[in-house]
């Protein structure tokens, strides 16, 4: 299976680090139909052909995903997307 990692550093409070990684992850929902869930400070998401977690750390986000067969023709417009979002925040 394809995956997705990248990694983006920052310098916000946690609680604001947060709240991007929540505009990101509708953004996520709106394009994708992934839905996700909080367990402390990592946002994990998934729906059927891809799941994976946002890691929001003291210093940086961290994005893992894993695609299925189905979105692995979409890997490239699926890892452009979370970049630049992350880049338009975090950059």
């Amino acid at each position: 299976m394809p995956k997705i990692d990248i990694r983006r550093p920052h310098q916000l409070p946690i609680a604001e680090a947060r709240a991007v990684v929540d505009k990101v992850a509708e953004r996520m929902r709106e394009k994708l139909g992934v839905d996700g869930q909080w367990h402390g400070d990592t946002l994990r998401f998934s729906r059927p052909g891809v799941s994976g977690t946002i890691d929001v750390g003291s210093d940086a986000i961290q994005v893992h995903a894993e695609l299925g067969l189905m979105f692995s023709p979409l890997k490239g417009m699926v890892e452009q997307e979370i970049r630049r979002k992350l880049d338009e925040h975090f950059a």
